[in-house]
């Protein structure tokens, strides 16, 4: 048996690492008709994230008996014990801050995050069931659950009635991605559902939430824009030029509400393990991608992209206005 459980929270790549939990997981793979080669872009991720992530192809019963078969058939204590994110304190107490996207992902690992540092979450997401998970985690009162379009005029009124008179802050995280399709492939339909999303709906939820900003004299705003808007060769072109219009969002409304006391910044995340839609649905996309696809950086958890995006609400980036930052595992320098 190791002296230092192994557990869920691991990572792959520990576990492959390790004496006792390698054997035992390549012999999963084995029997599965795979390699450990198969899990090379998901190595930094625990094996909890893949369940959360697998939609039942990596179900938690699996992880439970990997775990006992690692630990000699028992399930350690460190199993079942929750870990609170590494943070920098009570960042955000007694503020209210507005994420969209909290049902899963980038998103859920960011209010949660802000949860643990003292802030208020108004929990936004079209799906109601990640949210009634997230709030039940986290102490009474602090999430408040918003299923809402924000797509639609209806949806952004509900959560800034949810939010209060006072909103300290904004992370617009919700976003979908378009199969990677390229401009010629690129139909009405798919154009109109990406822009309305990452655009559009950054645009209406950032308007609304301004007015209070601006009667306060403060505040902070944290779009996500994506690697998509650094370079041309990361998604598609819907989404591609939708991320490019999340950063010109992101830098009028940082020269236009500098001097009111509210900043707005951007994160362009790299690869990062959420439940958004990642797949290549063109064959002419996936042959011209394929190669720069090869150099992309290993898959990381959300909490990584969580702590770049509540840095950035934070006071402790009082100084930073109008910038787009990679945290990307230095994907954006290749």
């Amino acid at each position: 048996m190791n002296t230092t459980p192994l557990t869920s929270k691991n990572t792959v790549q520990e576990w492959l690492d390790d004496t006792v939990g390698g054997p035992i997981l390549r012999g999963l793979l084995a029997r599965g008709g795979q390699s450990e080669e198969d899990l090379r872009p998901v190595r930094q991720l625990s094996l909890r994230a893949l369940v959360e992530l697998g939609g039942g192809r990596f179900p938690q019963e699996l992880v439970d008996t990997l775990v006992k078969e690692a630990n000699g058939g028992v399930i350690p204590a460190e199993e079942t014990q929750e870990s609170a994110p590494t943070t920098g304190g009570a960042r955000f107490a007694s503020q209210t801050v507005i994420v969209t996207g909290a049902g899963s992902g980038i998103g859920r690992a960011t209010a949660a995050r802000i949860v643990s540092e003292g802030g208020r979450v108004v929990a936004v997401d079209v799906v109601a069931q990640g949210l009634e998970k997230l709030a039940g985690a986290c102490p009474a009162g602090t999430v408040v659950p918003v299923t809402a379009d924000i797509t639609a005029p209806e949806g952004i009124a509900a959560i800034i009635t949810a939010a209060g008179e006072r909103i300290d802050a904004l992370a617009n995280v919700a976003g979908i991605m378009d199969g990677m399709t390229p401009l010629h492939e690129t139909q009405d339909a798919l154009w109109r559902r990406v822009f309305s999303v990452n655009v559009e709906g950054t645009f209406a939820l950032s308007r609304a939430v301004l007015p209070a900003m601006l009667a306060a004299g403060r505040g902070a705003i944290v779009n996500i824009a994506s690697e998509a808007s650094l370079r041309g060769n990361a998604a598609g072109t819907a989404y591609t030029a939708s991320k490019h219009a999340v950063v010109g969002i992101t830098k009028s409304s940082a020269f236009f509400y500098g001097p009111s006391g509210i900043r707005t910044n951007a994160v362009a995340p790299g690869p990062t393990a959420t439940g958004i839609e990642g797949t290549m649905s063109s064959p002419f996309a996936r042959e011209r991608l394929g190669p720069f696809m090869a150099l992309i950086p290993p898959v990381v958890e959300a909490d990584r992209m969580a702590a770049s995006i509540t840095w950035l609400l934070s006071e402790d980036s009082a100084n930073v206005n109008g910038v787009v930052l990679a945290s990307d595992g230095g994907w954006s320098v290749q």
